[in-house]
């Protein structure tokens, strides 16, 4: 099966909701969790301007640990006290910052990122991974992608999302 994803939005609200409207068609029905995040990463990539890194990291219980994305090779661990990735899954929060060099621990895995949003994702209490975006231009990422990205960012029984934004429509496939 081909798809033929368009995306006509201009401002970034639209763009996330045409985005996570995409991402819930295109998991729909596929129980493969790596299948589900691979398909997401490069979906992000093809919707979302201006980046240069889109994909998750999956929490093992110890660290975060590479999974499906688009961009340069990347960092296969992450420890929860390094960097964006391991403070948004640490604390549990979005992290959104405009310029990585002035983040305290920043890890460059990618020496051309200038900004990112790491948006954790948590089911029933218990964190499942991070969706990990970075641009090559400072402040890149607004306040209207992280909610776009986020929604809430957590998830209650049976995977309902408790907020309407990307992330919610791919917890399953973080959770497989």
């Amino acid at each position: 099966m081909s798809y033929a994803l368009s995306f006509t939005a201009t401002d970034p609200a639209a763009l996330w909701a045409e985005a996570a409207e995409a991402a819930a068609a295109l998991v729909a029905g596929e129980p493969d969790g790596i299948a589900n995040m691979a398909n997401v990463a490069a979906l992000i990539w093809q919707a979302i301007p201006d980046l240069n890194w889109a994909g998750f990291y999956r929490f093992d219980g110890a660290e975060l640990v590479l999974g499906p994305f688009q961009g340069k090779a990347a960092c296969i661990r992450i420890a929860l006290d390094k960097g964006v990735c391991g403070a948004a899954a640490r604390l549990r929060e979005t992290q959104r910052v405009e310029d990585v060099f002035a983040f305290p621990g920043h890890i460059a895995c990618d020496a051309d990122s200038r900004s990112e949003l790491v948006v954790p994702i948590v089911a029933d209490g218990r964190l499942i991974g991070v969706l990990d975006l970075d641009s090559p231009h400072p402040s890149r990422f607004s306040a209207e992608d992280q909610a776009g990205g986020r929604g809430r960012g957590t998830f209650g029984p049976g995977w309902r999302s408790t907020g309407p934004a990307l992330v919610g429509k791919v917890a399953a496939a973080l959770a497989s």
